[in-house]
């Protein structure tokens, strides 16, 4: 009874080792965000003034548990108001600005994980958890009052990944996207004065989002030979 015990525990242990070293490693991921978006320029200073909700469709391609390329199409609202401002605008003294700007992001930003991201057994030391760092290049459309304004920006910040599950990612982030356009707000340089430089008085917007993602893509190891 007791060789019986001993065979049996080491056929599940060479069971459970061959279904580890078997399971796939998936290139990319697919799923959804919601969070808030703030405006930040001329009539808002607070990165917590005025945020309103956004829904987002986000991608990820892993090169490596390392890098990743991820993507985003997020839609939300850009809101402030010329109200209760502490600098005076020569072309709004007169009249109160508010704004409720539709706006549609789409960007492609590069991640690094200070960790490598995985459940350890497709890719050995691999951690359920890491925290990581973005930057990309985006595009913007805000729907004002006017006409709609298209502009590009580039977006940077940072978040932490968890894998809740052996195919589902939990993910939070923050995003700082700096756009190249002073008309998300639907007014043009209020300070009356022409400002030369890339983003010298431009209009910007943060995106704090919690997502939820699902492994697609499931890599041959047997084809590839390696443990990326």
């Amino acid at each position: 009874m007791r060789h019986l015990v001993v065979i049996i525990t080491i056929c599940m242990l060479s069971f459970t080792r061959v279904a580890a070293q078997e399971e796939p490693e998936y290139r990319a991921e697919i799923g959804v965000g919601a969070g808030l978006m703030t405006y930040f320029g001329d009539f808002n200073g607070s990165l917590t003034k005025n945020m309103q909700p956004a829904f987002s469709l986000v991608s990820r391609y892993k090169f490596n548990p390392r890098m990743a390329l991820a993507m985003s199409v997020t839609h939300g609202k850009l809101k402030g108001t010329s109200d209760n401002t502490d600098t005076w605008y020569p072309e709004t003294s007169d009249k109160t600005i508010e704004f409720n700007n539709a706006t549609t992001d789409v960007g492609l930003r590069f991640e690094y994980n200070f960790w490598p991201y995985g459940t350890g057994r497709e890719y050995r030391g691999a951690r359920p958890f890491t925290p990581y760092v973005a930057m990309g290049l985006g595009t913007t459309i805000a729907k004002t009052q006017e006409k709609s304004v298209f502009t590009a920006n580039i977006p940077i910040g940072a978040g932490v990944k968890y894998k809740i599950g052996q195919r589902l990612n939990l993910g939070l982030e923050w995003i700082m996207s700096f756009s190249l356009s002073d008309k998300l707000d639907g007014v043009e340089d209020p300070y009356g004065i022409k400002s030369n430089g890339m983003f010298k008085n431009t209009d910007c917007y943060s995106t704090l989002r919690l997502s939820v993602t699902y492994d697609i893509m499931a890599k041959c190891k047997t084809c590839n030979n390696d443990r990326d």
